[in-house]
């Protein structure tokens, strides 16, 4: 059985494991021991910590196949992204360049350096298993999160935000760093990527350029993976979108891969989630029902799977108890349950930012 947790101090090998594998290597996971023993002390201490607004609390979850204590899959929760340092974007402008006496009218795109996502909450850091990409798996150790956050609101920003890796090429380089980043550090985009996530993007953003970069002055490559996500990534991005995100003008500042927000309310997740008390039933009498993402209601002893969305006439969750033991509930505890499914995805930009 599948099921989501909180990282613990065991966690460490399986973590690096993943950090190494991820598909490209990814700025908040680098495979970098040292660090990721401090993201899980980090994890560790925010669980434990009485919240009453967000900070620079980091909460790292686990896929864990229960049966045989494998850990399968890595995603962590950034309070607020830009708590400790500045959360650098580059957002998407447009400049008007004219002159009444050449009758010349002129819309540029440009890219400006921002930090106004700094006060968004950060779904990010998430890896899996090759063997469980583009299953339930993958959906649930994507949305457990939102599941969390809907718990405890008050630990988090109305507004959450996930970037997504951006494009490369064949040859594994980033177009946009090449054309921009690279002429202001004497190093590879994938050195320099792994230094930021030992460390932060915030000392790449004191050397970046800090006027705007006019869009027409880039590669064309460069231009084209303005806000494309990495191709691995692009189921990821549709799930995001069918949740209830929406693109956003704000790209990574090395790589210029997207950024979807949101406030919270308008996510599917969120909308749809009821808290209903636990029934026991036998795995054989269980109705056949759609599936659903179940937690129970436990801070540092959070749990989440996918289970039947099966419900009594009275609204009670029925639930084999292998399933309630997995979530440590009893019979009568509520728990939160939301469907699995999503609508189809609308891929749109955010009118708060037209």
């Amino acid at each position: 059985m599948l099921i989501i947790r909180p990282v613990a101090e065991a966690d460490l090998e399986a973590l690096v494991a993943l950090a190494e594998r991820a598909t490209p290597r990814l700025t908040n996971l680098p495979a970098h021991r040292e660090g990721l023993a401090e993201r899980i002390r980090r994890s560790v201490a925010s669980f434990a910590r009485q919240v009453d607004f967000p900070g620079d609390e980091h909460y790292t979850f686990v896929l864990e196949e229960s049966e045989r204590g494998d850990v399968l899959g890595t995603a962590t929760i950034r309070a607020q992204a830009g708590a400790a340092d500045a959360y650098y974007t580059y957002r998407q402008e447009t400049l008007i360049h004219a002159s009444q006496q050449l009758n010349v009218r002129r819309e540029v795109p440009t890219l400006a350096l921002s930090h106004e996502v700094s006060e968004a909450t950060l779904l990010c850091a998430l890896s899996l298993d090759e063997a469980y990409k583009g299953t339930s798996a993958e959906s649930l150790l994507r949305r457990a999160r939102l599941m969390f956050i809907a718990q405890y609101p008050e630990r988090f920003s109305n507004v959450l935000a996930v970037a997504f890796p951006g494009f490369l090429d064949d040859y594994q380089r980033s177009p946009f760093w090449e054309s921009v980043g690279h002429h202001f550090f004497a190093r590879s985009f994938h050195d320099i990527n792994h230094i930021a996530g030992v460390r932060s993007k915030s000392f790449i953003a004191e050397v970046m350029p800090q006027f705007p970069l006019y869009m027409a002055l880039l590669t064309p490559q460069a231009r084209a993976a303005v806000g494309r996500e990495h191709p691995a990534h692009e189921r990821a991005l549709q799930e995001m979108l069918a949740e209830g995100f929406v693109r956003s003008r704000h790209v990574d500042i090395f790589d210029a891969g997207p950024l979807v927000k949101a406030e919270r309310e308008r996510l599917n997740t969120f909308r749809e989630a009821a808290w209903h008390p636990v029934r026991l039933r036998p795995v054989e009498a269980l109705p056949d029902a759609e599936p659903a993402l179940i937690a129970n209601q436990k801070l540092g002893e959070f749990r989440c799977l996918v289970a039947r969305y099966a419900l009594s006439p009275t609204g009670q969750l029925m639930l084999s108890a292998e399933h309630a033991a997995e979530l440590g509930v009893e019979e009568g505890r509520a728990v939160l349950v939301a469907p699995l499914s999503l609508p189809t995805a609308a891929d749109t930009l955010d009118e708060g930012e037209l």
